[in-house]
């Protein structure tokens, strides 16, 4: 299937590794323009021609400036902004969570997207598809236990995303989030192991009780997510913005 966009002028956040890395790849083999940044300047190094990459922590707001200023001068505009970048955060009680691990996984899961949408947007109103793509999570949807940062961060990623739908369709700019469930990787692995260590449990019981709760008993791969990603910044997804856009096997809760 021809998406149909070929020339689209991309910018991924977090682009060198899981899922932002795959969107990165999916978007180039359509032929798209892509510009990303990450904070792992080796993993940056490994990825196929882009447009332009940089080193960039997107909490920083000098550090996104420097971003967009890069980006739409490499792709003259800019059609896409993917909101990638997110860290796991702490795992534990609330109760026992540092205060400083909290701000840190709402600055980085949800803060990082203000501060890329508030610089976007201008050069989005000049596009002729324009589109925002959050990354929230199923924690978005369900809550997490043992993960509140995470999961509040995720949740506000959804509030965030349906604002900026009303407040820009004026523009035709659509927004929306996407929901990834249990996807194959690193950095779920660790998740998992965190809270079965947290809680006393063989990893195998863990991720067990963690598929107990999807219709279909299998990981997400970040292909998946990425697919979904391009359809939605296509001409085909045109009519599709304010959405949560779940891609996890039917999950019902998180454990």
């Amino acid at each position: 299937m021809d998406l149909g966009i070929a020339g689209l002028r991309v910018l991924v956040t977090a682009g060198a590794s899981g899922i932002g890395r795959e969107t990165v790849e999916a978007f180039l083999e359509e032929g798209a323009q892509v510009f990303t940044c990450d904070v792992d300047g080796a993993a940056l190094a490994t990825l196929p021609d882009t447009v332009g990459r940089v080193v960039a922590d997107v909490t920083d707001r000098a550090a996104v400036s420097s971003l967009f200023e890069a980006a739409t001068q490499a792709m003259g505009g800019l059609d896409v902004l993917v909101n990638n970048a997110g860290i796991a955060g702490p795992t534990g009680p609330v109760e026992e969570i540092n205060p400083e691990d909290w701000d840190r996984c709402l600055q980085v899961c949800l803060t990082s997207q203000f501060n890329c949408a508030r610089l976007a947007v201008p050069h989005l109103r000049r596009s002729d598809n324009p589109s925002i793509i959050n990354m929230s999570s199923a924690a978005g949807q369900f809550g997490f236990a043992l993960r509140s940062p995470y999961a509040a961060a995720k949740w506000g990623v959804i509030g965030f995303t349906k604002s900026l739908s009303i407040e820009l369709g004026e523009a035709d700019i659509r927004v929306n989030a996407i929901l990834p469930g249990l996807v194959a990787g690193d950095r779920q692995r660790r998740v998992l192991e965190a809270k079965a260590q947290r809680r006393g449990l063989p990893f195998a019981e863990v991720e067990k009780a963690a598929f107990s709760y999807t219709s279909i008993k299998s990981y997400v791969s970040a292909r998946q997510l990425a697919d979904q990603i391009l359809f939605l910044c296509s001409p085909r997804g045109r009519s599709i913005s304010g959405q949560a856009i779940a891609v996890d096997n039917d999950m019902r809760m998180l454990a």
